[in-house]
């Protein structure tokens, strides 16, 4: 499970801190601007359960990028190919995409099987030992801010993707 060390660690205690304050206290800066007012009163632990859930119809499971070997020309920057196994409820499949990055790759896999996340904003921010990326992705309709955790910058980031795509999944079904 993502989230657990240290994001709960404090949760079995009597004092359950407060979102903003547990990430200052952590990180040394702020969460970002639009995700700290929704989070003003949250505790950290429903603040994790709400905003890092990656639990839902949508789930990553092996990540790969296929040609880390490949050397950078003098031509700048290229697209590297990427392979994801990418489930959607029972739906289990293999993926693949050439993009500059791995957000831009999950983000091309995601609208190949109907899921439409746009990241309006990306945040990401490392501890000594953690990095917790913060999107705000939208399908067309509705936006949601999701958190991603890991002590892996690129995973953090894929997994602040899939619970953005599960927020904004999860309350179109709902709907």
């Amino acid at each position: 499970m993502p989230f657990s060390t240290p994001l709960t660690a404090s949760v079995g205690s009597s004092r359950c801190p407060v979102a903003n304050a547990w990430f200052a206290d952590h990180f040394g800066t702020a969460l970002p601007r639009g995700l700290r007012e929704l989070a003003d009163e949250m505790s950290w632990q429903r603040f994790v359960a709400t905003y890092g859930h990656t639990a839902g119809p949508l789930r990553l499971g092996h990540w790969a990028c296929t040609d880390t070997q490949r050397p950078t020309g003098r031509l700048g920057s290229q697209a590297h190919n990427f392979r994801a196994m990418i489930a959607v409820g029972d739906r289990i499949g293999t993926s693949t995409a050439a993009a500059s990055g791995p957000i831009a790759a999950l983000t091309a896999m995601l609208h190949e099987r109907g899921i439409t996340v746009e990241t309006l904003s990306f945040h990401q921010m490392r501890s000594e030992d953690y990095t917790a990326t913060f999107i705000h992705g939208s399908d067309g309709v509705r936006a949601e801010w999701a958190m991603g955790w890991s002590t892996d910058p690129t995973q953090s980031a894929l997994r602040a993707l899939i619970a953005c795509g599960n927020r904004l999944c999860g309350e179109q079904r709902a709907a």
